[in-house]
């Protein structure tokens, strides 16, 4: 039989968690069309002696609202096995509000240029619903397919307005309830995998009107919240936030929404089961809470990033500092002459001190500058170091080491931390956790502080590597099912499975190179981004082939011609089959 793509001689997963096998896949018409031992021929063949043959990953938390529009082929995800993606997370989408608001919502919380999020959003936006903007992203050169949620910042913002939308004593009107629940009704009618919100509270606003508030989201009243859950719950759709873990109580109410009790339960997807260096046994309490809300009849899951959580700073630019005040009272500052004058005030440092000695305070960072090293600065013999330690070295706080340092060299200064999952034993545990789900990288965010597209890889370096090492935590099988099937079946996305007649998605892995190049980061010019410079993850050898319905987008790190010029991926509806793009309705740059 004749294929368009034939993948030989590979061990093939089908993303159910069942046994593996050599076999051949044949594929035709973006689809699936033959399985088995005997030999098949394409007008493209794809030898995969050796390898993996496995359904693309899925990747369930990004932020590429923006870069989808202007940079559509997403290729740090594609190259990594990544054909899936959803955006809209943390109750931020680009579906209602305008460009300036955009850039207010996306620009400090996710550390996207804001004056680029403006741009885009005027330059591309031409839809005024959820049907329009699925159908404006399918008319962009796709790389991946695209899944969202609908934003409760995005709606809020659109509806009453940024200004009051951040005014805890201003709450929606009923018309503009109303309104807010005829969007979100919408969306879920387009096929958007459900809501987002936000709770935490050191997420804040960029621009000039409501700087250094918190998202909209956080400022939601229980009534509000209740009506919009109401309608996912209705929908089977996802829940998505970030819960404000300052207040334990607050979060298990937030938790005990998703028990049915005589109703369907609600679906809700939490940020994150982390092991964080903040509370050595804090994953217990949330994979412990996430077993009680199931058993009680919740349909509950933690987010998970399978990997040590390191992040990277330029001077006092890093998401981190948000959680104290004094560090949010700094990036507050924009003029550098202004934030330079607050550093050096000896009543601003010795809050700054008195804020990181409180260790008692729940947050996310350590709060240990003796655990963040230099990694690149005028000062080359500062290199290695940490600020702990030049803070011994000249006898003062490590706080002041930290702001001399950045007074003196500004966003040269660069340097780096971990700050959870950084023992292996606890992240074998959450690997394995029926609470949690693995495949949150935030990818399109945060481009100078942090790069996990190749996360889905080193979850399964792990799973290879202790089993080659004679102690194996969960099967190969086990470990694509949670990176692909299990995620697509949740979320109720034509996704996830390689079996006869499913979207031809697909990752060709080497083993063999699943190894410390997943460790060792690059840099790569953002173009639409004015050349920013973003961390990026470089292991070409390792992901040997992707294939997004059925067409080969990368070939060991290489772009084809198709990635950025022609309409690979689709926009994923909720609970609908979606047929993959043929080659001939492909749409270029620009169409």
């Amino acid at each position: 039989m004749n294929f368009d793509v034939v993948i030989k001689n590979g061990r093939h997963f089908d993303g159910t968690g069942g046994p593996s096998a050599i076999r051949n896949v044949g594929i035709r018409d973006g689809h699936v069309a033959a399985i088995g031992e005997e030999a098949m021929q394409g007008r493209e063949e794809i030898d995969a002696s050796g390898q993996w043959v496995i359904p693309g990953l899925i990747d369930i938390h990004t932020h590429y609202d923006v870069e989808v529009l202007n940079g559509a082929g997403l290729s740090e995800s594609l190259r990594h096995g990544v054909t899936t993606v959803m955006v809209g997370s943390c109750s931020i989408s680009t579906v209602h509000v305008n460009g300036v608001d955009a850039g207010d919502l996306f620009g400090r919380v996710e550390a996207i240029p804001r004056d680029y999020v403006i741009a885009a959003i005027d330059e591309h936006k031409n839809w005024s619903n959820a049907e329009e903007y699925v159908q404006a992203i399918e008319a962009r050169p796709l790389g991946p397919n695209v899944a969202a949620f609908i934003g409760h910042s995005d709606m809020r913002t659109a509806i009453m307005g940024l200004e009051r939308a951040t005014t805890k004593d201003d709450q929606p009107t009923k018309a503009e309830q109303a309104q807010m629940e005829r969007w979100l009704t919408e969306a879920l009618d387009a096929g958007f995998v459900g809501l987002s919100s936000q709770q935490l509270l050191f997420d804040r606003l960029d621009g000039d009107v409501c700087r250094s508030r918190t998202l909209p989201s956080t400022y939601v009243r229980r009534r509000e919240m209740r009506r919009l859950t109401r309608l996912v719950r209705k929908r089977a759709r996802v829940l998505q936030s970030g819960p404000d873990i300052q207040h334990p109580p607050r979060v298990a109410a937030q938790l005990a929404r998703s028990i049915g009790g005589l109703r369907r339960p609600l679906k809700i997807s939490f940020l994150a089961a982390a092991d964080a260096k903040s509370n050595p046994i804090g994953y217990k309490i949330l994979t412990g809470s996430a077993r009680l809300i199931n058993a009680l009849g919740g349909n509950f899951r933690w987010q998970h990033l399978p990997v040590p959580f390191e992040v990277y700073g330029d001077g006092i630019d890093l998401v981190i500092f948000e959680e104290l005040g004094a560090g949010s009272a700094a990036l507050h500052l924009r003029d550098e002459i202004e934030r330079n004058q607050l550093m050096r005030d000896e009543a601003y440092r010795g809050r700054f001190r008195k804020e990181y000695d409180d260790k008692f305070s729940i947050g996310a960072w350590h709060r240990d500058f003796f655990d963040a090293d230099i990694v690149s600065c005028p000062d080359s013999s500062l290199v290695g170091k940490t600020f702990g330690q030049l803070g011994l070295e000249r006898r003062v706080h490590p706080v002041d080491a930290f702001l001399d340092l950045v007074l003196e060299y500004g966003r040269e200064l660069r340097w780096r931390t971990v700050i959870s999952n950084h023992r292996p034993k606890v992240l074998k545990k959450l690997a394995v956790d029926p609470g949690v789900q693995v495949g949150f990288s935030d990818a399109g965010a945060h481009l100078r502080n942090m790069a996990f597209y190749n996360s889905g890889l080193c979850l399964l370096r792990h799973v290879h590597q202790s089993a080659e090492a004679g102690a194996p935590f969960m099967t190969v099988e086990h470990a694509v099912h949670r990176l692909t099937g299990e995620l697509a079946d949740w979320y109720s996305l034509d996704a996830g499975h390689l079996r006869m007649g499913d979207r031809a998605d697909v990752a060709v892995i080497d083993p063999a190179h699943l190894d410390t190049s997943l460790d060792t980061y690059a840099e790569e010019r953002v173009e639409q981004y004015g050349g920013l410079s973003r961390m990026v993850n470089r292991n070409d050898d390792t992901v040997a082939a992707v294939l997004v319905g059925g067409r080969t987008v990368f070939r060991k790190g290489v772009p084809t011609g198709v990635v950025g010029r022609e309409r690979t991926g689709s926009f994923l509806r909720a609970g609908n089959r979606v047929p993959a793009p043929r080659s001939s309705t492909a749409v270029a740059v620009g169409g």
